[in-house]
């Protein structure tokens, strides 16, 4: 719904606006930290860097982003993003898909012990 919002590790995100096939979020990610590597089944992204400097992994190529520039994620393509500034990072994310549910993610690696393969090895 917009207006949810969420505080993680790295930082925080912000729905702006959801609708039918999409959703819209600021994800602001906290200097020197790092989403989760993952991958969506449902849904790509579209992400527009507002300010700071984005370091986008995507299928482990690396690509930085400044403002105003843009990154795209396919459906199932493994990505992260990273801020390795002591500035802050503001991204907005386009969703597009089926399904834009927030459990629509598998964790490949993460810093903060979330990952699938992680959950499997200490259970």
């Amino acid at each position: 719904m917009a207006g949810d919002s969420e505080t993680r590790p790295w930082g925080s995100w912000h729905v702006i606006d959801i609708g039918p096939g999409y959703k819209v979020k600021r994800i602001e990610v906290l200097p020197n930290s790092r989403l989760s590597y993952q991958t969506h089944t449902h849904r790509s992204e579209h992400w527009v860097v507002i300010y700071g400097k984005a370091t986008c992994i995507i299928d482990g190529v690396t690509t930085i982003a400044g403002p105003g520039e843009s990154v795209d994620v396919g459906v199932g393509q493994a990505h992260r993003i990273c801020n390795e500034t002591d500035e802050p990072l503001s991204i907005i994310e386009v969703q597009r898909g089926g399904y834009t549910g927030e459990d629509d993610i598998v964790r490949l690696e993460d810093d903060f012990g979330r990952a699938e393969a992680e959950k499997t090895a200490t259970a």
